[in-house]
């Protein structure tokens, strides 16, 4: 059916009603009302333009001759159809928004949990501009609000993206109060931009991507890294507003025997805990002195201590672990257990 014949279709009955309601003066009936809302649902339907409609509706009001001394009932009843039709076109809309923003959903939140069938999501993935197929890699920020679909801030980014790389194959969408943008593996300079644009929009966000993975199981990977990109930064304290999981990978693998790591925290780092002020002042030393490069002055600036300070706290740490910090094969246990200790939060709140 051309869009004319289709117009024509949802115009049947109209001018009779018109001319039914002037000719006594009257407003339209409820049923009278009704049915033009329900032809403007079917038009919207259709992807008939609102406007060519309105226009059409117009003209076919110029068939009905109200008497030349009473132009006032035309008027009205003509504002009241299409007031009636416009109705109609705008919810049969505001329902298909909707319904495209619950399967968009549906679909992020298959994606992202893998908890669909990968060859169906692989199909659902084009309607949203991806092809699974394909290598991808995610990125997550992270602000200090959190992001949600329609805010501002996340409307600011996804337009600055998609303006920037027109026509690429991005999805960028919201989860859990996060940011996620989805980009095809070979194009970093599209995470990169997004990573930018996130950071320079929120006042201490911060940004993790993952590394490309292929297949629709690739991308659920490289979201999972993200966010334990940004699990270890805040865990590690680390710095930097951008981070990239492939700088991150020692930390799980120090803590992927998690018994293994504990074990060597308590039985490394257990008798810090009988100093006074407890453990946790000593493995903050121990955490300056390593992250300085063992450079005792630099540590002690960090800490804002003396050097004479820090010294003593070195002392007191090798008394009480039989371990020497300055000695080379004793640092690599003391490092690796204070790092364990990080991410496994130990010693504790209690302790």
């Amino acid at each position: 059916m051309t869009d004319r014949a289709a117009t024509a279709d949802h115009l049947a009955g109209y001018a009779d009603i018109v001319a039914a309601a002037c000719a006594t003066g009257r407003r339209l009936s409820r049923d009278e009302l009704e049915s033009r809302q329900a032809e403007g649902e079917r038009a919207a339907e259709a992807g008939l333009p609102l406007h060519g409609l309105i226009r059409d509706h117009l003209a076919a009001a110029q068939t009905v001759r109200p008497t030349p001394s009473s132009p006032g009932p035309l008027l009205s009843v003509l504002e009241q159809a299409v007031d009636a039709f416009v109705e109609g076109y705008e919810r049969a809309q505001q329902q298909a928004v909707r319904q495209e923003e619950a399967a968009r959903r549906e679909f992020v939140d298959d994606l992202l949990y893998g908890g669909s069938d990968l060859g169906r999501l692989a199909e659902r993935a084009e309607r949203f501009g991806l092809r699974l197929s394909q290598a991808h890699a995610v990125a997550v920020a992270a602000g200090p609000e959190p992001y949600g679909d329609g805010y501002r801030v996340a409307r600011g980014i996804e337009t600055a993206v998609l303006t920037r790389f027109p026509g690429r194959q991005i999805l960028l969408t919201t989860k859990d109060g996060r940011l996620i943008c989805v980009a095809p593996g070979d194009q970093p300079d599209v995470l990169a931009f997004f990573a930018k644009q996130a950071y320079a929009a929120t006042d201490g966000g911060r940004v993790a991507i993952g590394r490309s993975h292929p297949g629709a199981g690739g991308v659920v990977h490289s979201y999972e890294e993200a966010l334990g990109a940004l699990d270890i930064a805040e865990r590690m304290g680390l710095d930097g507003p951008v981070l990239h999981a492939v700088d991150l990978l020692v930390y799980p693998v120090l803590t992927r025997d998690r018994q293994a790591m504990s074990d060597l925290v308590e039985s490394t780092l257990g008798p810090l805990t009988t100093a006074r002020g407890g453990a946790q002042p000593l493995i903050d030393t121990l955490t300056a002195y390593f992250d300085s490069g063992c450079v005792a002055t630099e540590a002690a600036r960090k800490l804002s201590l003396s050097v004479r300070a820090l010294t003593y706290r070195l002392e007191r740490i090798h008394t009480l672990t039989a371990a020497d910090p300055a000695d080379p094969v004793n640092r690599y246990t003391l490092q690796t257990a204070v790092i364990g200790a990080r991410l496994l939060g130990w010693p504790g709140i209690s302790d």
